[in-house]
């Protein structure tokens, strides 16, 4: 069973050649995070279960959370296009990731538990400032 799953993973990526593996992770978790930003917009909308703070928690979150799910996208296809000095770009990606986990993350934390989460919040925007940044300076080109 173990070794089944380990060759349908390994087979999975070994179609991409290192270079186009993360711009294949890059833009496939930035489909799933806009997928899941929708989701998420749509429950805080049609739910009643919030009060006035959780609803603004979740609409941020959201909002932000599907911005940075684009600028993944759009480092998995810089990331696509390029053929060397990747190093930059892959930085953005992981920035955007990092920041989605800690400002989004932060702000449904809040919103779904007692947890105090809003020290985490500016790390997150400080992440996706600087991932904008990067990206910026190593988006596409060769």
């Amino acid at each position: 069973m173990k070794s089944d799953l380990r060759n349908r993973f390994e087979n999975l990526f070994s179609k991409f050649p290192g270079e186009t593996l993360m711009s294949y992770f890059f833009f496939f978790s930035g489909a799933l995070l806009a997928g899941l930003a929708i989701a998420i917009g749509a429950y805080s909308t049609h739910s009643s279960a919030f009060d006035e703070v959780q609803l603004l928690w979740l609409e941020k979150g959201a909002r932000y959370q599907m911005y940075h799910a684009i600028g993944l996208l759009l480092a998995g296809l810089a990331l696509a296009r390029k053929r060397k000095f990747q190093t930059l770009t892959n930085v953005a990606g992981a920035c955007f990731i990092g920041g989605i986990i800690c400002f989004s993350g932060s702000l449904y934390a809040m919103t779904f538990t007692p947890f105090e989460a809003g020290y985490i919040t500016p790390a997150g925007g400080l992440l996706f400032m600087i991932g904008w940044i990067l990206l910026a300076f190593g988006g596409p080109g060769k």
